[in-house]
């Protein structure tokens, strides 16, 4: 069910109640969807229990224990091609 913005703000406890029995709820403004109201159970289910974006790139491996030290040898000569 769609529900208009100013009807969400009267009836916002019959809108909590639809999404707790129902499943998410819609709600525009002047025709166009904004949000969507959904039960925090779920929010939890579609959202999993992921770690924030700071936490997944700490989480990673210790770069410094990679040996990303440069090769010693010379390169290889480079000889003229003849035309």
């Amino acid at each position: 069910m769609a529900w208009q913005l100013q009807e969400a703000k009267q009836k916002l406890s019959r809108l909590v109640q639809q999404a707790l029995d129902e499943g998410p709820q819609v709600v525009t403004r002047h025709g166009e969807e904004v949000v969507i109201v959904l039960s925090a159970e779920e929010y939890r289910r579609l959202t999993g229990d992921k770690p924030d974006f700071k936490d997944y790139l700490l989480s990673g491996p210790d770069l410094s224990e990679l040996d990303l030290g440069r090769p010693r040898e010379l390169p290889r000569e480079i000889v003229p091609f003849d035309t």
